[in-house]
């Protein structure tokens, strides 16, 4: 199955410290599946290192306010873009980003605090109906998808 993958879990260094984190989960998945690394963050034009951004009433803005929103939407579009051409069946995202994190994201204060919710990117694949697993979960990825095999 092809799958995009954030790239920093593959120890790609875009995070928004110029860091990567990378993953053994996630590296041990090219054993079976096609990775597609993505980083929607510089796809949608930000630069790293960067300011770190947190989601705050629909808007992505960095502690000072500065609205990165236009940036992450459109790496969102970019990254739907890569998943449509190469016919992903899903996505490995890195979790609590506000870019990729899904289910639980970073609430928007800048504590460290979690709160429900997707972020940018994670929740254009899901309306597009892309599977999607993050690095704690990803050894639940099926070894192939109908019209992904190989």
């Amino acid at each position: 199955m092809n799958l995009l993958v954030s790239a920093c879990l593959l120890g790609v260094r875009c995070r928004y410290s110029g860091t990567g984190c990378p993953n053994s989960n996630v590296t041990k998945l090219a054993e079976k599946h096609h990775l597609i690394p993505i980083c929607p963050e510089q796809l949608g034009g930000l630069s790293t290192p960067r300011d770190p951004v947190e989601l705050v009433s629909g808007r992505a803005a960095t502690r000072d306010g500065s609205d990165r929103t236009e940036q992450f939407l459109r790496g969102a579009e970019e990254a739907l873009r890569l998943a449509r051409l190469y016919r992903c069946g899903g996505a490995v995202l890195k979790s609590r980003s506000p870019s990729c994190g899904f289910g639980k994201i970073y609430d928007g204060t800048f504590s460290g605090t979690l709160t429900e919710g997707n972020g940018v990117t994670a929740e254009r694949l899901a309306m597009a109906g892309l599977f999607l697993w993050n690095e704690e979960n990803c050894g639940a990825i099926p070894s192939s998808a109908e019209g992904n095999e190989e």
